[in-house]
C-alpha cells in the first residue's frame, strides 16, 4: 500500500470520527451514524490493504 493511500484512508477515518463526535455533541443521531460508517469503512480499507501487504511480504520472503 502506498503512502498516499495510507494517508487517504487515515484522513477518511479521522474525518468520520470527527463527524461522529460532532453528531454526538449536537445530539444528531444521523450525523453520528454517518461518521461511524465512514470511520468503519476507512478501517476496513486499511485492513484490506494491510492484508495485501502481508501477502506480498510473504511472497517476497519465499522467493528470496
Amino acid at each position: 500500500m502506498g503512502m498516499s493511500e495510507k494517508a487517504r484512508n487515515k484522513a477518511e477515518e479521522i474525518k468520520g470520527q470527527a463527524k461522529e463526535r460532532y453528531g454526538a455533541a449536537t445530539d444528531n443521531d444521523q450525523l453520528r451514524a454517518e461518521g461511524a460508517q465512514e470511520a468503519g469503512r476507512a478501517r476496513t480499507k486499511q485492513a484490506g490493504e494491510h492484508a495485501k501487504d502481508t501477502g506480498r511480504n510473504m511472497k517476497d520472503a519465499f522467493n528470496s
